[in-house]
């Protein structure tokens, strides 16, 4: 297919094109029987692209500590940038999939990398609190879009046959970036701060940018899809997950019944979300379709990909938090995140290569049951565990949560197809919000099953200490004796040694909690497992009773009620 051809009018385009080469919704691009070359190029800025709309939100996650440090504000202060980008990531979905339809993916393509390279020049000169919050706020934006646009570049890069391959490793290519910005993200605050973490996302961006407009994505056909009301939705829906995401991403730091304003932040959430809900609900073109949402399939597929995310917040919330208790640093974890990296991928491509779209149910609740595995396997961890004891187990659920992303997304896919694609923007909403909020929820399902149990540890094991017990005495007397040469004062080396002592109470109190933590999500995920497999069973067992002749099937049923 030559290049020369995505010039033309889409009426004179559409002519040109094979009925599988297509596009199969508006707002999606043709896809043609491109050479070798074309879909090698196409791979390779898709994985670019995907990777620039990553980096950004990964890097932040993974260092918010030392950006805290460099803004000179608290953690709670510092917590918010990650939220504020979830915040509109989450939102911008509903809009993008309308956005491409009416205007065409070339100004799609433009706008979006045109903002994200402006976002990473702002990064550079305006390196106040506030102005990083407005910048982190435009990246999430602009992430969501360049989400979008990579997979479609990938999905160009494979024959019609193997399309969807493309589309599970275009997923499954954006959780790469976390592992990945933790191998390296050291090294470039160390350089210059977060100067060095700019450029890196900049030069990203530019070569994007270059990439983009060098190779283009062929054309898609435009039709006119907003409606006001679609703003009016937006509006309420955006300021309601806004609300919802601050609240959970702040709650844990600031306690629950602590700070106020989350209780009023929750209540404007519900207000606005409800709001949004009643307005989609009474409309003839909806841009959620709340009808078909309520069914039960659907609400199945959006538990499911919820409760995957808050049962993996057991890696990237629960493991980490654990090694930090324990005093490990982030150059020690750079051997654990390279397994992560490399059980992701592999698990991204194994579930591309092995997608069998009659049988979704199977790849999930072996994903689930890796997890289950994975999570009770670190339930055992103690004060001596070092990163190298959660090399298998770390790997187990990297590996599971992107096998699982593939089939899970495919069965939202199928129910578009057969009830509608116009529910296609309703099902990548509940896709892209699921993703989001799950996260978010099982970030702040860990941090406040830990506090909680980590109190109930602490004092457990602080009420079974007492100096009557010869063993606690002597253990006491060693800690003081390590302040002998330094503090002549009996009393004084015995009150440090109480604090020593102390501490390590807290630091078993804290491996006790994660152990809960981790052994429940085992459970969930054990759960979660035998209600798939139950539903994989049934469903063939469904289908071979469909494909047998009908004779048979009714022999079959005269034989079971005389039984």
């Amino acid at each position: 297919m030559s290049r020369q051809n995505f010039t033309l009018p889409w009426d004179q385009y559409v002519e040109t094109l094979k009925p599988h080469e297509r596009p199969m919704l508006p707002g999606s691009p043709a896809t043609p029987d491109h050479t070798l070359r074309y879909r090698l190029a196409y791979a390779a800025i898709g994985l670019l692209v995907t990777a620039t709309g990553g980096i950004g939100s990964a890097m932040i996650s993974a260092n918010t500590q030392q950006l805290a440090g460099a803004l000179g504000v608290s953690i709670v202060e510092a917590a918010w940038l990650p939220v504020v980008f979830v915040m509109t990531n989450a939102c911008m979905n509903l809009l993008l999939i309308k956005f491409r339809q009416q205007y065409g993916l070339r100004l799609f393509a433009q706008i979006f990398l045109i903002a994200y390279v402006v976002i990473g020049v702002f990064g550079f000169f305006f390196e106040t609190y506030a102005s990083t919050l407005i910048v982190r706020g435009f990246a999430g934006m602009a992430s969501a879009a360049l989400s979008s646009l990579g997979i479609l570049y990938l999905i160009q890069a494979f024959p019609a046959a193997h399309r969807l391959k493309g589309l599970v490793i275009g997923i499954g290519a954006s959780a790469l970036a976390i592992p990945a910005v933790r191998l390296f993200s050291g090294q470039l605050v160390e350089i210059s701060e977060w100067r060095g973490f700019h450029a890196f996302e900049l030069g990203l961006s530019l070569l994007s940018l270059a990439a983009v407009f060098a190779l283009r994505l062929p054309p898609s056909e435009k039709l006119k899809v907003f409606d006001r009301l679609d703003f009016v939705t937006f509006a309420l829906f955006a300021a309601g997950i806004a609300l919802l995401c601050a609240v959970l991403g702040l709650g844990r730091l600031v306690w629950w019944t602590e700070a106020a304003w989350i209780g009023w932040a929750l209540v404007g959430a519900i207000v606005l979300l409800t709001a949004a809900l009643i307005l989609e609900y009474n409309r003839n073109t909806p841009l959620i379709n709340l009808k078909w949402m309520a069914g039960p399939d659907i609400i199945r597929l959006a538990l499911a990909i919820v409760g995957l995310r808050i049962v993996l917040s057991e890696q990237t919330a629960g493991a980490v938090g654990l090694m930090t208790q324990l005093g490990v640093g982030p150059d020690q974890l750079h051997g654990l995140f390279a397994i992560i990296l490399i059980a992701t991928a592999a698990g991204t491509l194994i579930s591309a290569f092995t997608l069998n779209v009659a049988k979704l149910n199977k790849p999930i609740a072996i994903a689930l049951g890796l997890i289950a595995v994975g999570a009770f396997l670190d339930a055992h961890a103690t004060v001596l565990t070092r990163p190298a004891q959660l090399y298998i187990s770390q790997a187990m659920l990297a590996f599971a949560a992107a096998f699982f992303i593939g089939p899970a997304l495919m069965q939202g896919i199928v129910q578009v197809l057969q009830k509608g694609a116009q529910n296609l923007v309703s099902f990548i909403v509940i896709f892209g919000i699921g993703q989001n909020l799950g996260g978010l929820i099982g970030s702040a399902i860990v941090g406040t099953l830990e506090t909680v149990r980590e109190k109930y540890h602490a004092s457990q094991l602080s009420e079974s200490i007492t100096l009557g017990d010869p063993l606690v005495v002597q253990r006491l007397q060693q800690l003081s004796g390590a302040y002998g040469r330094v503090l002549t004062d009996p009393a004084l080396r015995t009150a440090e040694g109480q604090v020593l002592l102390q501490q390590q109470i807290t630091q078993q109190a804290h491996v006790l909690a994660y152990n809960d933590v981790f052994l429940l999500m085992a459970g969930f995920a054990a759960v979660g497992c035998l209600w798939f497999t139950f539903n994989h069973f049934r469903s063939q067992r469904t289908a071979r009773r469909a494909a047998r002749p009908p004779e048979t099937a009714d022999a079959a049923s005269a034989v079971a009620a005389v039984e």
